[in-house]
């Protein structure tokens, strides 16, 4: 009894620290490690994703609460199509479960949901269940839960090189005009801001083809915390550790003060 609540006190004391300093406007999360997750407590890999996708709740209402305004949640990759059929199959289901059972959620906490990635491919279930809800909770204002879906950067860009291309030579755009504005109006992401936060669960250090444009100037968190037990107090962790760190964007200490 005593230990919960230390554990308590630790954890209103980082939430108050968090409050003192600014949040970062955008969080994007890969969320690793619910397959080990699962394999360590001697359970198939689908029963890590189920857990997983409660840790997705958690957090997600409590970003809403700590006033964050975009966050960004890696769900399933390009590359994801080739892990084993039935896994897939699972993750399949958990999304339309998940985008059933949650707009309820979705709708109390006043979210709007938004989808990134190659959705005209996804299964007719899946999409018809997505555009649902994105039309439900598209009025919604609080926060942007923004699910990457059939999501590949590589991907993301060839396809607005293409788009561009095709504007170029119907003189649509010429060359010369060109710039990052240009490029962001053809990403996935054409909305969003700039990621400020990517946080990646499990121990992997790598970005794995997730917003490669996008998170040029954001600060990267890695924690060994496997995601089905990602917890409020991670999130107050990589929210610190954000606000510690000096954002200079190209330029010098001596200048930012």
């Amino acid at each position: 009894m005593e230990e919960i609540l230390v554990f308590a006190v630790i954890e209103m004391n980082l939430e108050s620290r968090i409050k003192l300093q600014p949040y970062p406007k955008h969080i994007a999360i890969i969320m690793d490690g619910n397959g080990r997750w699962a394999k360590k407590r001697g359970k198939l890999r689908a029963f890590g994703h189920e857990k997983g996708t409660k840790a997705v709740r958690k957090i997600v209402e409590t970003c809403v609460r700590l006033g964050i305004n975009h966050l960004t949640l890696y769900a399933f990759s390009t590359e994801n199509w080739n892990r084993p059929k039935l896994e897939v199959k699972t993750l399949m289901r958990l999304l339309i479960s998940s985008l059933k059972n949650e707009i309820e959620t979705l709708q109390k906490n006043n979210i709007k949901l938004n989808a990134l990635g190659d959705l005209a491919s996804m299964p007719s279930s899946v999409s018809k269940e997505l555009r649902h809800v994105m039309q439900a909770t598209k009025s919604n204002s609080r926060m942007t839960l923004n699910l990457a879906l059939n999501y590949g950067s590589r991907d993301e860009l060839t396809n607005c090189m293409k788009e561009i291309g095709e504007k170029i030579k119907k003189n649509i755009i010429s060359p010369e005009k060109i710039d990052e504005t240009v490029i962001n109006q053809h990403l996935y992401t054409r909305n969003l801001p700039d990621v400020d936060l990517l946080i990646r669960t499990s121990g992997e250090q790598r970005i794995s083809n997730f917003l490669l444009w996008q998170i040029a100037y954001a600060e990267l968190y890695f924690t060994d915390v496997f995601w089905p037990d990602f917890t409020d107090h991670h999130l107050y962790e990589a929210i610190e550790n954000y606000q510690n760190r000096e954002r200079r964007f190209g330029k010098t200490s001596e200048q930012l003060n």
